[in-house]
């Protein structure tokens, strides 16, 4: 397990770290740049985009390289008596989901291609919006979609459309500041891989692995990225990070009949709750100001947190931890027998987001009463 892990790990943060690089030199030449804008950023100096292109690669070259040695080992063209014992099976496993791994890749491939051209040429965000919808659709049409225990299929398959575009924009909006998004997913990730392989019944190598990549890729890209960053991931990579999240934990089964009650599908949630909190207090604020829910601006909950005085390197690392405390229980889930634990969890998750919530609103009101009051 030990060896699988790494070789995930690392594979993906030596590529991605490596491809970041390169995109460090190449987006200046292409035009790729993000200019300041007070209005609705926090860096003041033009920063090349792009980063997402080498957390992209840093997830398809691996597996990629994976792919092919799989389908030599199973076709014969390569004998398997070389790898460590136990890995037959796992190249085994990996052959048996080339459909949802296929389905994956396009799917990130097309959405990155469109976070892409919003990077160099903003576009306007109802065709961005329709595009998603149909990758979503096309992921849950080809089997990348929940039950919630319903025996109508259409419940399952609306709850996850509207899941996979709800959290590929949510860490989309979490691309506001330094390291933000990125260190957002790796904490998730991380914390899904280890579920799917520590909480359940049999390991999922699968869908783990594919997180353990994201994760190494993410790292890799945060060598880049932290204060003051080189470089910024773009919506070509939180797009993309928001869409393989949401759909690998519909495709990771978090409910195990052997091993855990129905409670545990709310561990998902758990885990992406600083997403969901940004991305839903951001959509009220908006549309409480009359405004479109998809207008930039800084009402994100990191910007809150700065108003309220913290730096921006803090106000990341608040988040951070937040997620951190969040994700954790998430994992507690697994070590809680039915839904009375269930709901402590919950409630606690809750709690930590309703004292985030009254601190950042105490900043934002003493913020616009400095401003009306004369000599503030």
């Amino acid at each position: 397990m030990v060896l699988l892990i790494l070789a995930c790990v690392a594979s993906g943060f030596v590529v991605s770290c490596l491809a970041t690089w390169g995109m460090r030199w190449l987006a200046p030449r292409v035009g790729l740049i993000d200019q300041p804008n007070a209005a609705r950023k926090v860096h003041v100096t033009p920063t090349p985009l792009g980063g997402g292109l080498g957390v992209l690669a840093g997830v398809l070259l691996p597996l990629l390289a994976g792919g092919l040695l799989a389908w030599a080992v199973a076709s014969g063209t390569l004998s398997g008596d070389w790898l460590p014992a136990g890995w037959s099976e796992h190249v085994a496993g990996a052959m048996s989901k080339r459909g949802p791994l296929l389905a994956l890749v396009a799917a990130g491939l097309v959405i990155s291609a469109l976070g892409l051209l919003d990077d160099l040429r903003p576009l306007a965000w109802r065709p961005k919006l329709v595009v998603q919808f149909l990758v979503a659709a096309g992921l849950v049409a080809s089997g990348v979609r929940a039950t919630v225990f319903s025996q109508a299929p259409w419940v399952g398959d609306l709850i996850t459309l509207f899941w996979l575009v709800g959290l590929t924009n949510a860490f989309n909006f979490l691309d506001n500041m330094d390291a933000l998004s990125g260190g957002i997913g790796l904490i998730a990730s991380t914390l899904f891989a280890a579920i799917l392989l520590t909480a359940t019944a049999t390991p999922h190598w699968f869908v783990a692995g594919f997180l353990l990549l994201i994760a190494g890729s993410l790292a890799g890209f945060l060598v880049h990225n932290r204060p003051p960053a080189r470089i910024f991931m773009g919506d070509a990579g939180s797009c993309l990070i928001g869409l393989w999240i949401a759909a690998l934990t519909v495709l990771g089964t978090f409910y195990d009949e052997q091993q855990s009650g129905r409670h545990v599908i709310l561990s998902p949630l758990c885990v992406l709750a600083v997403p969901l909190y940004d991305f839903c207090s951001v959509i009220l604020i908006r549309l409480k100001q009359g405004r479109s829910p998809f207008h930039a601006d800084k009402s994100h909950f990191s910007h809150r947190l700065v108003e309220l005085g913290l730096s921006k390197t803090s106000a990341v690392l608040t988040i951070h931890l937040v997620t951190l405390m969040t994700g954790l229980a998430g994992l507690l889930l697994y070590q809680v027998r039915g839904w009375s634990g269930a709901v402590i969890v919950v409630a606690m998750v809750l709690c930590a987001l309703a004292v985030i919530a009254i601190l950042e609103t105490a900043g934002r009101l003493r913020r616009q009463s400095d401003k009306i009051t004369p000599g503030s």
